[in-house]
């Protein structure tokens, strides 16, 4: 199976480490090339409109690019990409977040941490048609009923603007990558901290580090 693949990460250490794996974990009747690269969301489109791909393994938190990244560039992708097997690798353990992202239909979800020892089998399913969430997130999804109950009342949504909050992008610079207006982004910031009872931006620090919503 010979395959074309883009990876996607802000890290250059992370992409060499994602190529060098891929590239040597290819077995028998296996031809794996990593035939582009990107560090940031700009970079990603516009190798995507250039480059015939098999596969897309992408980051999900890419901050820095004016396209906006995590769940809008994952949209942006599968609705003008619907054919590309997209696997994500990310850090995030955030429950909402999760299952946002298993819901815009990636075909792979995969913890960075389990890349060296699950990435090969992640693209062997992926590629046979089978969708594949790694075995740590697989345990934090179906392990998700003891959450906070407020931690889970927030929608994918206002999940996605906090992430985006706590990441250093103002309301207008959220609103600008989330093609929404201010009002609606501060509202739904509102709307989040009411349901979490958060009084203040430092309190919306504490509990994005404490639920897995910073990677």
């Amino acid at each position: 199976m010979s395959l074309r693949i883009a990876l996607s990460d802000d890290h250059p250490v992370v992409r060499a480490g994602v190529r060098a794996l891929l590239e040597t974990a290819s077995g028998l009747n296996e031809d794996w090339q990593v035939v582009a690269e990107a560090a940031n969301a700009d970079e990603l489109l516009n190798l995507l409109a250039e480059t015939q791909l098999d596969l897309l393994i992408t980051d999900f938190s890419m901050p820095g690019s004016r396209a906006g990244d995590g769940l809008t560039l994952i949209g942006m992708i599968r609705r003008r990409y619907p054919d590309l097997p997209v696997i994500v690798l990310t850090m995030i353990s955030n429950v909402p977040v999760l299952r946002a992202i298993a819901d815009a239909g990636v075909r792979g979800l995969l913890d960075k941490a389990a890349a060296a020892t699950e990435l090969p089998n992640v693209v062997r399913s992926v590629m046979q048609g089978r969708e594949y969430y790694g075995e740590a997130l697989r345990g934090v999804l179906e392990g998700s009923g003891g959450e906070r109950e407020e931690h889970l009342a927030l929608s994918p949504r206002e999940t996605e603007v906090l992430r985006l909050f706590v990441a250093g992008n103002s309301v207008s610079e959220i609103a600008a990558k989330l093609h929404r207006s201010k009002q609606t982004i501060s509202r739904q910031k509102t709307d989040a901290m009411d349901k979490l009872g958060l009084k203040n931006d430092l309190e919306i620090y504490d509990y994005a580090r404490s639920m897995g919503l910073v990677s």
